[in-house]
């Protein structure tokens, strides 16, 4: 029997067919590799599937035609880069900062996509609903369990942060899972505020700075500029 489909079994947990195939000849050790590559594969769109399927994306993105000519990249990390997901193995965070409509949403969306792919688990919350979730669990007394479960993603997307601003205590409760993630997990953040401006949001000052140094710190940061693309696509509907 091959080294291959020795893998194969190993890694579809399949002891005893291993015992079954050794005895066999080369053309049933063939037809047995297929079909075990065939169960691999099957099993991969499943997990694909389900991945994709938790981690609430309101749209499904991928990178096709996408426009990057408008984003300020880091120093030696332009998007075929990111695209790679280093930066996730290394635990490091994304924060995607510039105008509404310039596509940091989808940016974000694609790369957790891209993330389920490689087997990650991923969440995305726009940063309200997240922080609305945070204190229906506080009121019900289950906190605890829910950031337990927060913890154990790969990669947590807040969309949207600057959009709404925070009560005290959403603000205090979206900075414990902040802490949490900081060195554990990775986040993708977009805003449409500067981080001068998230006081406005967070309210208190030694909050946001707080919560803005662990953010930024063993972070990439992403600057997109021009137009809204949704409302150029707007106007070029309307007659002339």
């Amino acid at each position: 029997m091959g080294r291959d489909l020795t893998e194969l079994c190993r890694q579809l947990r399949l002891a005893h067919v291993v015992d079954y195939v050794a005895g066999q000849d080369e053309k049933t050790s063939e037809l047995v590799e297929k079909l075990l590559l065939a169960e691999r594969e099957g099993r991969r769109r499943a997990k694909l599937g389900k991945l994709v399927q938790q981690a609430g994306f309101p749209h499904l993105k991928t990178f096709d035609g996408y426009v990057e000519e408008h984003i300020t990249f880091p120093n030696g990390q332009p998007l075929d880069v990111l695209r790679e997901l280093a930066w996730l193995e290394q635990k490091e965070n994304l924060l995607l900062m510039g105008a509404v409509g310039t596509g940091k949403t989808h940016m974000a969306t694609a790369l957790g996509v891209e993330a389920c792919r490689r087997g990650q688990a991923v969440q995305f919350y726009r940063a309200s609903d997240l922080v609305a979730v945070l204190q229906e669990k506080f009121a019900a007394g289950t906190l605890t369990r829910f950031r337990e479960k927060l913890r154990k993603l790969d990669l947590l997307i807040l969309d949207e942060v600057g959009y709404v601003p925070f009560s005290q205590t959403g603000s205090e409760l979206l900075f414990n899972v902040i802490a949490d993630c900081y060195e554990q997990q990775s986040v993708i953040v977009t805003s449409n505020l500067e981080f001068g401006q998230w006081t406005s949001i967070f309210g208190d000052t030694k909050l946001t700075s707080a919560l803005v140094d662990r953010l930024v710190h063993h972070a990439h940061i992403l600057s997109f500029t021009g137009e809204s693309f949704r409302l150029k696509q707007a106007m070029d509907r309307i007659p002339q």
